[in-house]
Parts: C-alpha cells; structure tokens; sequence
C-alpha cells in the first residue's frame, strides 16, 4: 500500500475548511435513513459518523489508507458505522452502496479511470456517487512557495525522484472523463471555495497537517523541520492580510452521477 501517512488527531484540529465543504454536501443529500453508504477516503472520521447519525437503520463504512486517519476514526465508531484501512485504488465490492461519498480526499488519487470504474461496480443499481475534491487552481500560493522551496540548493538533491502527489484536473476535463464512464445523470461543476484563514496559527495547523506531509520522506530527519518551518515563514509573507487573516486559493470539483 503505497500510501501517505498522516496524524488523525491533528487533522482533525486543521480540517476546518474541509468540515464545512463536507457537511454542506452532507445536508443536501436526500438520504432516506437506510442506506448502505461508502466514504472515500473518510479521514479522521468525523464526516463518516455524521453520514450514520442521518441513516440511522443503514450501515457506513469509512475507509482510508493512512493507520493515524483511521486511529482516529475508530474512535467515533457506533453501531451502523465502521472504519477499515483500505487503499481507494485498490477498493473491491460488488453492487454493495446506496450511496458512494467522497470529501476533500480524492485529489490524493491519480488515476481516476480505475476510480471510476471500481466504484461503479460498488454501486448498487440506481447507486449514487457524490463527490468533492481539488480542482484545477486549489492552494496555488502553497503549490508556488513549495515548488520555488524545492528547486534551491539547500533542498534541491532530496527532490531529484520526487513525484507530484495531487491530481487536480480542470472542470472541463474531468467532466468529460466521468461522461466517458458508465455514468449516467453525470453532473460536474467547479465550485469557488477560496478561504481567509482566521490567523496564521490556522494556517500553520493546515500546513503541516495535511499539506506539506508528502514533501517529508523524501528529506533526513534533521532536515525536516527546516524545511517545514521555510514553508510556513514564506507562506505568511505571501498570504498574510493586513487584518492577520491569510488567503488562499480553494478550488473544488464537484460530481453527482448515477448508475
């Protein structure tokens, strides 16, 4: 399981943005009460758990490939919610959910033909997919600060077999790749999510946890917290608003389609 690992416990105090997206999609669903439901790539579980409270006689499962996210998650399991470590590209089930969800998680996944169709095979007939995830334009002063970081000479040799880890398509592109799928009542729309961090305190807690993590194997330990701390310094010289906010881009792709 070629995966990245995360702290579940930090997540879930830099996760703000991605609870607020999550739950408004989550309260949009017409969700009857007794679905069968499947959250991709469920984190620290806190969306997970609130799908179960709205489907009190169906059944969810969470999963996620990282042991910290689901550490955590398990903490929150009940009666008609579980937790599994699972890797999304590798995910096997046969005409099982109601309902597929995904939150901010799935621009960790590269290849989304395979996603596409696994998760149509997971999907009971008349199944929905409902997903949300970085689109196109996402953390463009993060991407720039890091990107400029990597190529200087103090870190440039660690990144020599570095590879990129997001996928973040353009609306337009993946619209037509879920329309190619077996799909049926596809809809794909882009979705604006720009947020004012309340302070550079937030903003750091997001940094650290999820966003700068795939940078950190590649460096040695007595390197790490260096480059973590360049980060940070540099992002608040870039985003930093004249109030103590600090702005960055959030852009988000939305799916809802049908088997």
């Amino acid at each position: 399981m070629n995966t990245h690992e995360f702290d579940g416990q930090k997540y879930k105090k830099a996760s703000g943005h991605q609870k607020e997206w999550g739950n408004k999609i989550i309260s949009e669903l017409n969700l009857c009460g007794t679905e069968y439901i499947l959250d991709l790539g469920c984190g620290d579980g806190v969306l997970t758990k609130e799908l179960a409270d709205r489907t009190p006689k169906g059944t969810v499962l969470g999963i996620d490939a990282s042991v910290g996210m689901i550490n955590a998650a398990r903490e929150l399991e009940q009666r008609n919610v579980s937790f599994q470590r699972m890797d999304i590209n590798e995910i096997r089930f046969e005409n099982q959910f109601d309902l597929i969800f995904s939150n901010a998680a799935l621009h960790w996944v590269k290849d989304h033909d395979n996603l596409l169709q696994r998760t149509y095979q997971a999907l009971k007939p008349q199944g929905t997919l409902r997903f949300n995830f970085a689109g196109d334009g996402n953390c463009s002063n993060f991407f720039s600060v890091i990107k400029q970081i990597m190529t200087e000479s103090s870190y440039r040799e660690f990144f020599d077999d570095f590879e990129w880890p997001w996928y973040m398509p353009k609306v337009d592109d993946y619209r037509e790749l879920v329309e190619r799928s077996n799909f049926r009542d596809v809809l794909v729309w882009e979705e604006n999510s720009d947020r004012y961090f309340k302070n550079k305190d937030e903003m750091i807690r997001w940094i650290e946890q999820p966003s700068v993590v795939p940078f950190l194997k590649y460096l040695p330990e007595d390197g790490k917290r260096g480059f973590v701390d360049e980060v940070i310094k540099r992002m608040i010289e870039r985003t930093e608003q004249p109030d103590g906010t600090c702005f960055e881009t959030f852009r988000r792709i939305n799916v809802l389609a049908r088997k």
